[in-house]
């Protein structure tokens, strides 16, 4: 019997994809927002395509503050944009 891959759906796009070809965003206890590229982080999680115009779209529908079941400043998520090297398309 074949082993059963874990899908994810993106939040910017909302495509299914495998949980590898994914990027885990995670909301530390602290409010901060990371790229937990190892997917161990400790923290709420969210997935996101590694694509500049997935992120966009998720800062656009404000899919972090629905994801993370909270309010998400917005000097949180231009940080992210930093990390992931989105900061140029918005």
């Amino acid at each position: 019997m074949p082993k059963k891959i874990p899908m994810r759906t993106c939040i910017g796009c909302g495509t299914s994809k495998p949980k590898k070809e994914l990027i885990r965003i995670v909301l530390t206890d602290d409010g901060e927002i990371l790229a937990d590229r190892t997917g161990r982080a400790n923290g709420r999680g969210a997935y996101l395509c590694d694509d500049p115009a997935c992120l966009q779209k998720a800062i656009k529908r404000k899919a972090f503050s629905r994801a993370f079941r909270q309010q998400v400043p917005a000097e949180a998520v231009q940080q992210l944009e930093a990390q992931m090297g989105g900061a140029d398309a918005g």
